[in-house]
């Protein structure tokens, strides 16, 4: 009689041994060019990568999820937009921000979001290749961080976002002005 061993493949006990959910966190795919830029490049990583991990022998999901509420934001521990996370790891290391246009005025308050460094230069808009390194890093290296930190606090930048969207809604467009 064999028995099988399950090996597990991130600190938290989880057995995504050969799982890989990508999941793509954004605030807006209407108007904010960072978003619907990185939702673009994202799409075409996730076309070359997806058959390739599946060669390999792992189930692929590919989720996005739009941050509409606080609520969903405080559910998913959002910290930044956007955000690329495999197997609830970020693939960057770090967040770093500046001011984003669209969702400043999207929210009729100074908004900042993510930015990407990768091999010393700053993207608004992350390159192919850092995504797919990225994900292929957590999916085959890096996996000694948490999957999910015990504590989150939603950031002040983002409750900001939430509540300037909130506000500008009561007017007589409905949000729809920007």
């Amino acid at each position: 009689m064999s028995k099988t061993i399950t090996e597990f493949c991130c600190p938290c006990g989880c057995d995504c041994e050969k799982k890989v959910i990508v999941e793509y966190l954004y605030l807006d795919l209407q108007t904010c060019e960072r978003c619907v830029g990185t939702d673009n490049i994202l799409d075409e990583v996730m076309r070359v990568l997806t058959p390739a991990l599946e060669l390999a022998g792992f189930a692929v999901e590919y989720r996005k999820v739009e941050m509409k509420t606080v609520d969903m934001a405080i559910q998913h521990k959002f910290v930044s937009s956007p955000t690329i996370r495999v197997n609830g790891q970020d693939i960057c290391e770090s967040v770093v921000e500046n001011s984003c246009g669209c969702c400043s005025e999207m929210s009729n308050t100074d908004v900042e979001c993510r930015v990407f460094e990768y091999n010393g230069n700053t993207y608004e808009i992350p390159p192919k290749e850092m995504l797919a390194e990225g994900i292929l890093q957590l999916v085959f290296g890096r996996s000694d961080e948490e999957c999910s930190p015990d504590k989150y606090e939603l950031p002040e930048n983002l409750k900001n976002f939430f509540d300037g969207k909130k506000s500008k809604s009561g007017c007589c467009c409905e949000g729809n002005c920007c």
